[in-house]
């Protein structure tokens, strides 16, 4: 076990895989995490079972998503507990019930728009649903540098954003969440911030001193934070340095920093990361957090088997 953060900001985590996989199963990559609405846990992976889903304490309930998903990518859930799935692999996101059958289907899976066109989709790389009115927005990260607004039917309103490194343009859009009043926040990962929007896609702020900024998510059900998941941003040769990521950093909604959960570089202890790709939190601020050590790690370590899922407990 490992004590991370400090004061009133603080989490144990274990350096055990989190969550009872059934036996000969592997997480292979887990690319994102959700929560519902009732503490139940969704981890999208890259290993047989796309979807696996467990209660609070790690006890496993059911997966599904085998003959669905290609190349799983982002998760979110709604606030009426549907389910919603970037897949990179064919270029589309998919809304579906808790059990997993799809309600509705953006972009034409297996065929993605021109890339760097604007257009919807080409390499989704997430999602979010406004909690205001159930509008649906695509993070259109890797293929493009977009996010795309649509109604709850699947109707496409509006899309906005172009690539850059300037206030308001992105270099790869890889994670969007929304708050209560339907700001929209980027994880705008290799400019290294997080990037504040109005709902209409105006350009409002940006939160830096980050390494690359993978993902995020708003909690509103406590104390409003945000929570980022970061990258490592050194090189082989500084590995042994601090402060440069794999970590989580919470920030309040107005960008300042609450808390950093993690100060060594990357590795298997008891506190350490490899490459936090999603991350969520429950009702009792516990926060999980995906990784793909293996996609960003086999080279260097190769036939090393990862651990890709953590929770982070909440110290009372």
């Amino acid at each position: 076990m490992a004590i991370l953060g400090s004061g009133n900001v603080t989490y144990e985590v274990s350096v055990e895989e989190w969550g009872e996989l059934p036996e000969g199963w592997v997480y292979g990559d887990a690319t994102s995490v959700a929560v519902d609405s009732h503490d139940n846990v969704f981890v999208f992976n890259r290993g047989g079972h796309p979807i696996i889903v467990y209660d609070s304490e790690g006890r496993f309930l059911r997966s599904w998503g085998e003959d669905i998903f290609s190349t799983p990518h982002g998760i979110a859930i709604g606030s009426d507990d549907s389910v919603y799935c970037a897949d990179v692999g064919d270029h589309t996101v998919r809304k579906l019930t808790p059990k997993g059958e799809v309600l509705l289907t953006l972009g034409d899976p297996g065929n993605p728009a021109q890339a760097m066109s604007g257009k919807p989709l080409n390499l989704p790389t997430h999602v979010a649903v406004d909690p205001r009115n159930g509008e649906i927005l695509v993070s259109d990260g890797y293929g493009n540098a977009k996010v795309h607004r649509y109604s709850p039917e699947g109707e496409l309103m509006d899309s906005w954003g172009e690539s850059g490194t300037f206030p308001g343009t992105f270099n790869v859009v890889h994670n969007i969440a929304i708050d209560g009043d339907g700001m929209v926040y980027i994880a705008d990962r290799d400019n290294h911030r997080i990037q504040v929007f109005e709902p209409d896609g105006s350009y409002v702020t940006q939160w830096v001193n980050l390494s690359r900024a993978a993902c995020i998510y708003i909690d509103t059900r406590h104390r409003p934070r945000a929570y980022v998941g970061e990258y490592y941003a050194g090189g082989a040769s500084n590995a042994a340095g601090q402060n440069l990521g794999p970590r989580v950093t919470i920030f309040d909604l107005a960008g300042n920093v609450v808390g950093r959960l993690g100060v060594d570089s990357y590795g298997d202890d008891p506190g350490r990361f490899y490459a936090p790709h999603g991350i969520s939190v429950d009702s009792k601020g516990d926060i999980y957090v995906a990784e793909v050590a293996w996609a960003e790690f086999n080279t260097i370590y190769p036939g090393k088997v990862f651990r890709s899922l953590q929770k982070l407990v909440k110290q009372r």
